[in-house]
């Protein structure tokens, strides 16, 4: 018996370490690209590609901060970040109130058309940004918005995304709440602030993650209607690098370091509400 008991410890420990050790090779594999941009960053031009084929080359020789002295002297970094947090703020304020209105209405009230509308909401998740961003841009164009921050935000406050999130969560949101809500006083948009909203904390950490992702990286749509300087954003200013010869990546390198910072202290600190938010609303990956 006793060395069956020792078989079945040394058997679970080795489970145990082969599962963590199989996650934390996974893991650095995944985080290379980062780890290596972040050593690119430090070092000075003549030796960013250096020692490629060995693991010395996510270690830099000689490190300094000059790459980002030179980042910081060529862009006015304080106004681009501005611009793009800007421009993300007002985008996460108006489709985590305006889009959760939509689903909070299709996962509890009852009228005419709801089914279609839902259905609808269901069939526009899959059409690409690129199948409607030229008349979308012709439209943005014939109301004299280029270059202009309205240009980058009305265009994303009603995302069908959103909307399906937030219709998802709240369908599991027990009727009984809205009705003692009601029998209380509350009317639907009381019930909806007083109750819906402090218990959806999940969905909407969810919904500000994605959107704060995606707007933060996106670089088409701002680069086909910001057509100066004053309003770039993060992505366009990175992008102003690879225009200018000779092309120094340890300043492409650098800048890219700085775009990334906000996203990754955002998944740090709010990993545990995605994760939540993505199981509750029933979304499968």
């Amino acid at each position: 018996m006793t060395g069956h008991s020792s078989s079945m410890k040394t058997s679970k420990f080795m489970s145990k370490f082969l599962f963590y050790f199989g996650n934390i090779v996974i893991g650095l594999i995944f985080v290379s690209p980062l780890i290596w941009m972040i050593s690119a960053s430090l070092k000075p031009e003549a030796k960013i590609f250096a020692n490629m084929n060995s693991l010395a080359t996510f270690f830099p020789t000689d490190a300094s901060l000059d790459n980002y002295q030179e980042v910081f002297s060529r862009l006015d970094m304080p106004q681009v970040l501005g611009n793009t947090l800007l421009y993300i703020a007002l985008i996460l304020v108006l489709d985590l109130l305006l889009n959760s209105f939509c689903g909070y209405a299709l996962a509890k009230f009852q009228f005419k058309g709801k089914n279609l509308i839902t259905s609808l909401v269901v069939a526009l998740m899959v059409l690409p940004m690129e199948a409607i961003m030229l008349p979308l841009y012709i439209e943005i164009s014939q109301l004299g918005w280029l270059d202009s921050m309205p240009a980058l935000v009305v265009p994303f406050v009603a995302k069908c995304f959103s909307i399906y999130m937030f219709r998802q969560f709240f369908m599991d949101i027990p009727d009984d709440l809205l009705e003692a809500a009601s029998i209380d006083g509350c009317g639907p948009i009381m019930t909806f602030f007083r109750v819906v909203m402090p218990l959806s904390k999940t969905v909407y950490a969810t919904v500000f993650i994605l959107d704060f992702v995606a707007h933060w990286n996106d670089f088409m749509w701002p680069f086909l209607v910001m057509t100066g300087t004053e309003n770039r954003t993060i992505q366009l200013a990175v992008q102003s690098f690879f225009g200018t010869q000779p092309v120094h990546y340890s300043a492409i390198m650098a800048s890219l370091v700085v775009s990334a910072i906000p996203m990754i202290l955002m998944f740090v600190f709010m990993q545990k509400y995605y994760v939540e938010g993505i199981a509750s609303t029933g979304i499968k990956g």
